[in-house]
């Protein structure tokens, strides 16, 4: 093999300083990239925002050692990197899943300093050179990683089927893929009662605290609200890794719950917890559609800003089910809203009375009372939303009122942050 070339660790420090100056855009583009080549990682919220922070991560690094020349001995994996692997092993995402993602993660990496040495414009024999030591100290790297990460993966995932929840979550993995289930046999094994109504929720903490700790007050909250409720034995708590949790609320033969009485025991925690409820469901389909319900809720709080405490399906149900793709519903938000789509104080009052306007049936006695205001501000503010947005408030606007009502759950995650 040739000698290496003398400027080629001076060409690729250039090419590291000049790739990291765009690292937000390169660390989304890779993203985006792995997720759509490697399907098997999902839609979890959780694990595609630590997948993001592993791999902005892991493209800081790299793109340190090429600018420092700094030997691969002295390198350790970034920590974002082992919680993206161990949170794949709780959740029994297999290791190859992880491989996959990396490989194609790095290709897209490489790509990007390729097209950045390209543009340099160097001979051809300093862009082989320099290229050869990219490649090098790349898949070095990423040998090194990938080592590490199987190591970690191994000891968590052990560590995760040793826990006296693991084959319960099994169990309740098996009545989600199997059609026809054994009650008399998933009974026993849940330690739960299937025949009978049910509440799911979604429990999660907005930051990991010390280990097992997080657990133990989703634990207590479930509990907490189940006696609140009154259920008629306790919950099935399920732990996903260290910050997230499903759960079950036994309701024998009530069909009823309140959301209000719920979300008063999640508001008053402390530290803050944030929960997320379907609708109550009957024997083993009612335990399914339930929780995908509250799984479909969670994808809603998790994207809004700020995200709230406790969020029930019933509420939200139009808005879940149609926030599969946050960015189309804020272009179709912005289309109905027009100016009003406005992240400040005045568009959310404004908006704030043409909801509940709308949901009086347009009485403009009946919002007055309910935002303590007189008749004539109320009737002030539905012509001042008229003339901004460009079209009228009145009852049949379903559009409106959808759009009205994701903009109240998701917040500014729907709004401009300028009038357009």
């Amino acid at each position: 093999m040739a000698a290496e070339h003398p400027e080629a660790p001076k060409q690729l420090s250039v090419v590291a300083e000049n790739v990291g100056s765009h690292l937000s855009e390169v660390s989304r583009d890779i993203v985006e990239h792995v997720t759509a080549k490697v399907p098997e990682l999902g839609r979890d919220t959780t694990v595609i925002k630590v997948l993001q922070a592993s791999i902005a991560e892991n493209i800081a690094t790299v793109l340190h050692v090429f600018e420092n020349d700094i030997s691969l001995d002295n390198v350790e994996a970034p920590a974002a990197s082992l919680e993206y692997t161990r949170r794949l092993a709780q959740r029994d995402i297999p290791l190859t899943v992880m491989t996959r993602a990396h490989r194609f993660g790095q290709l897209r990496f490489l790509e990007w300093c390729l097209d950045e040495l390209d543009r340099q414009g160097v001979d051809h024999e300093l862009f082989t050179a320099t290229n050869r030591r990219m490649l090098q100290l790349s898949f070095g790297y990423g040998d090194r990683i990938a080592e590490n990460a199987a190591m970690v993966y191994q000891q968590e995932r052990d560590h995760w089927l040793l826990g006296q929840t693991a084959a319960r979550a099994a169990r309740v993995r098996d009545i989600f893929t199997e059609k026809d289930v054994d009650l008399n046999w998933a009974e026993p094994a849940l330690g739960y009662r299937l025949r009978q109504n049910h509440l799911g929720l979604v429990a999660w903490l907005p930051t990991l605290t010390g280990e097992g700790e997080g657990l133990a007050r989703l634990d207590r909250i479930t509990n907490e609200v189940a006696r609140k409720l009154d259920c008629s034995a306790r919950p099935l708590f399920v732990p996903r890794d260290a910050v997230l949790s499903w759960a079950w609320l036994p309701f024998g033969s009530r069909s009823e719950v309140s959301s209000e009485q719920l979300a008063d025991v999640v508001e008053r925690s402390d530290p803050p917890v944030h929960v997320c409820a379907g609708s109550v469901g009957y024997g083993i389909e009612g335990f399914r559609s339930t929780h995908r319900q509250a799984l479909r809720t969670q994808e809603l709080a998790a994207a809004a800003s700020p995200v709230p405490q406790f969020t029930d399906f019933s509420t939200v149900a139009p808005i879940a089910l149609m926030a599969t793709n946050v960015d189309d519903m804020r272009a179709w938000v912005w289309d109905i809203l027009g100016a009003l789509a406005v992240d400040d104080e005045n568009s959310a009052r404004l908006r704030e009375t043409a909801r509940i306007f709308l949901d009086t049936g347009c009485s403009y006695t009946a919002t007055a009372s309910a935002q303590i205001l007189h008749k004539n501000s109320v009737q002030y503010r539905i012509r001042k939303a008229e003339t901004i947005m460009g079209h009228p408030v009145q009852k049949g606007h379903s559009d409106l009122e959808v759009a009205l009502r994701a903009v109240q759950y998701l917040g500014s995650t729907l709004l401009r942050t300028r009038p357009a």
